[in-house]
């Protein structure tokens, strides 16, 4: 007999589960023990193993949908077995969302007390169908959103081919393609003689061209995140990897202490945000910019899973991606990071992207602990080279005014913690002078807070072998 494929009971107030993704489609061969699917979780995504070796047939859990718990999902054939039809099971479910979708923008007021009741009584009204019958707002991932602004589209008039209808990428750049050719070609106009001393709008594109050509101009910043970053393979491993993004004013190198503390075997990489390191060449002409040259990158590096850290900047921009769709992000470690609170020391970042000399650089990173005996010369030395030609300077300067001012940040991430499914901890440190602590109050239970006492704004250099263990339990 084939052997029954059910959807398990991973979490004890389980009564029904949706599949994330088929690691293998219809037909294709399995072993016994391998992942054969994924199960999201309120908590986590989980690998379900086959449990038989043979072909997969009958495919019947739709992704994106949610099925009752103990549900046939597949049956594994074996070798010469006739396949028959699958018998009749219970519904394995329809589509549908439990709490709030994070690919629909909604309001964020709950529904009347009356409107509730009168749905379930059977009783809809308008109001209780327009409150609580559907969700409000377009489907659609973060990216799409994004791209969809810089192109002037309304999502309204997208049609997703995602699950559920949710619109992606793909679809909103199809349809900003096809505007593009529609555009009719206008017809040659004939062009007046140019005047002597004419400056204006109606002169000739040709003369205009010239006069640009000719006249000097200031180099204006162009965004930059359709190419991959920069991308610093820390260490070779196997299984997951872990991909680290890094603060305001640093780059991948600067984890390096860290990782002499890390003991497990995965794979590291580092990715150097635009603007910093070996991504100087890559402009971000904003925080949506930065979260997009991750994403792209991720993309153009194949990785299907990761593992994401980032650091204060980078913890952000680490948020924004697991917030995504451009990648399944199995956990979270942000350390310090910024985008939860509303202040933020911008003599600091002012003052460190203005920074090129040793002196200038050694007083600013000390700004950052709460002990500098931590900070080796070998380190301050280091960090002092890389800024030593100015270039980081510009990029920096030209960064920094677009995210913080005047003791302000200008990014804003706390809300998209409801946005999360896997597991997340954040670190802190007492002591630190640049994102207080204080911003990491009120959090939802369910995120891990981790505060060091007499710790400043680089735990992972500070406390450096505990928040090792606290990634170690993270992604073991």
């Amino acid at each position: 007999m084939p052997t029954e494929v059910i959807l398990p009971k991973v979490d004890m107030d389980m009564a029904t589960g949706q599949i994330s993704r088929w690691f293998y489609k219809e037909g294709d061969t399995i072993k016994k023990g391998e992942p054969l699917f994924e199960i999201e979780t309120d908590k986590a995504a989980m690998e379900v193993d086959a449990p038989a070796s043979g072909t997969l047939r009958n495919v019947t859990g739709a992704q994106g949908v949610d099925i009752a718990v103990g549900s046939p999902v597949a049956w594994i054939y074996a070798e010469g077995e006739a396949v028959n039809a699958p018998a009749p099971t219970a519904d394995a479910g329809t589509p549908g969302m439990v709490g709030p979708d994070p690919d629909v923008e909604t309001d964020s007021q709950p529904a009347p007390a009356e409107s509730v009741a009168a749905l379930a009584n059977g009783e809809a009204t308008e109001d209780a169908k327009t409150c609580c019958a559907k969700p409000r707002g377009v489907r659609a991932t973060p990216l799409a959103r994004r791209i969809a602004h810089q192109h002037g589209i309304d999502l309204a008039s997208v049609s997703g081919t995602g699950p559920l209808g949710r619109i992606g990428r793909d679809d909103v750049e199809n349809l900003a393609t096809a505007k593009v050719a529609l555009v009719p070609t206008p017809a040659p106009a004939a062009q007046p003689e140019p005047q002597p001393d004419a400056r204006s709008d109606a002169q000739p594109l040709a003369a205009r061209a010239l006069d640009t050509v000719s006249a000097p101009l200031a180099p204006a910043p162009v965004s930059d995140t359709a190419t991959p970053l920069a991308v610093v393979r820390l260490r070779e491993g196997t299984g997951t990897p872990l991909v680290l993004l890094h603060g305001f004013g640093s780059e991948s190198a600067s984890w390096r202490p860290l990782l002499g503390e890390m003991t497990d075997g995965n794979p590291v990489l580092g990715i150097d945000l635009a603007g910093h390191g070996a991504s100087l060449a890559h402009e971000a002409d904003g925080f949506e910019a930065l979260i997009s040259g991750v994403e792209n990158t991720l993309i153009a590096l194949g990785l299907s899973s990761c593992h994401l850290v980032g650091h204060s900047l980078g913890g952000a921009v680490a948020l924004g991606v697991a917030s995504g769709t451009a990648s399944d992000v199995r956990s979270l470690l942000l350390i310090a990071p910024a985008g939860f609170g509303p202040d933020i020391d911008t003599g600091f970042t002012e003052g460190f992207a203005r920074a090129t000399d040793e002196a200038p650089v050694r007083a600013w990173l000390r700004h950052l602990v709460a002990d500098p005996a931590v900070l080796s010369e070998g380190f301050v030395r280091a960090t002092a080279r890389t800024r030593a030609d100015g270039r980081q300077t510009n990029a920096q300067m030209r960064l920094g005014a677009r995210l913080f001012s005047n003791g302000a940040q200008h990014i804003s991430v706390r809300d998209l913690l409801t946005r999360l499914s896997m597991p997340v901890k954040i670190v802190a440190g007492t002591e630190d002078r640049v994102v207080p602590v204080r911003h990491f109050t009120g959090l939802p239970g369910w995120i891990a807070l981790h505060i060091f006492p007499r710790t400043g704004h680089l735990p992972q250099i500070e406390q450096k072998r505990d928040v090792a263990r606290l990634l170690w339990e993270l992604t073991r």
